[in-house]
Order: C-alpha cells, then structure tokens, then sequence
C-alpha cells in the first residue's frame, strides 16, 4: 500500500452555499461559518494546479496553501515526562 502524499489548501470564500462547489475540488475537512473560510486536502502533485482552479472561482477571495509539510516535527532535545512514562507504564 502507497501512501499519496497530501497537502491542505485554505480557501477563503463569501458565502457558506459555495462551500458545495469548494467540496468538489478535494477532500472538505474544516468550513467555518464565522471566519468564511474552508481547509480541503488535495495530492501534492496537484496542488497548484487545484490553487489556480479555486482562485478562479468568483467567489474565492484567496487561497493560501498549508505550511504544514515545511514544518520540522523530528525534535532533537525532547526529553520525556517522568510521570508520563510512569502512567503508560501502568496501562492508564
């Protein structure tokens, strides 16, 4: 089994009744009624060609990609909590 690698796209728009033609372009994880923005996940190969797609749409104000996948998540000096790994040793 090959994992596709994915990327999240934020996509402001006006109205919470374009959130259905926003759905159509990837996978809807998050809209917020308040903030009028979407996140979608798209396959990292067709991120800028879904960006451009979206920017289109006349009801998108801007799309910003994630930075999630540019972020380091190995920590060098991550030391781990005592009580925790007294916890986990117990099967709490």
């Amino acid at each position: 089994m090959i994992k596709t690698k994915r990327q999240g796209i934020i996509v402001y728009f006006q109205h919470m009744k374009n959130v259905r033609q926003i759905k159509k372009h990837g996978h809807l994880i998050h809209a917020s009624k308040k903030l009028k923005y979407a996140v979608l996940y798209v396959n990292e190969e067709d991120l800028e060609f879904k960006m451009e797609k979206l920017e289109r749409l006349p009801f998108v104000s801007r799309v910003i990609p994630s930075h999630k996948p540019e972020i380091q998540t190995d920590y060098e000096n991550a030391k781990p909590d005592k009580a925790k790994q007294y916890d986990y040793k117990m099967g709490i």
